[in-house]
């Protein structure tokens, strides 16, 4: 078994977000069979821009004035989705969305998904 301690995870600063990866090929628990972390959404990262990757489920642990937007395509998403603490999200495989928050607010989730070609936006060639 391995054992990390959020505190401990290095976070990676990205387009729009910070990731603190655990588990998967940038994380301290390496696999190439899944992806789990911590996604930090701030005025610190910047706006995030739509995308799409591989399935994913996100679990909301904290949520200051957040929402995500979903559906459709990245110049016009056709559903919006306020956030709150607690709440579980699933996204199917290249579905577009994107994490907003108002001006001060804030969003921490947890991640999970597989790894593969299609994992993260970045990852596209």
């Amino acid at each position: 078994m391995d054992r990390h301690e959020r505190e401990e995870l290095h976070v990676r600063a990205l387009p729009g977000r910070g990731i603190a990866d655990c588990v998967g090929p940038n994380g301290p628990v390496f696999t190439n069979g899944m992806n789990v972390g911590f996604g930090l959404y701030s005025a610190e990262y910047g706006p995030m821009q739509p995308h799409h990757h591989a399935e994913e489920c996100v679990y909301i642990k904290a949520a200051d004035r957040a929402w995500v937007e979903y559906g459709g395509e990245p110049d016009n998403l056709l559903y919006r989705e306020d956030l709150k603490e607690g709440m579980l999200l699933h996204f199917p495989e290249n579905e577009w969305h994107v994490f907003r928050f108002e001006e001060g607010g804030s969003l921490e989730i947890l991640f999970i998904y597989g790894s593969g070609e299609n994992a993260r936006p970045e990852d596209k060639k």
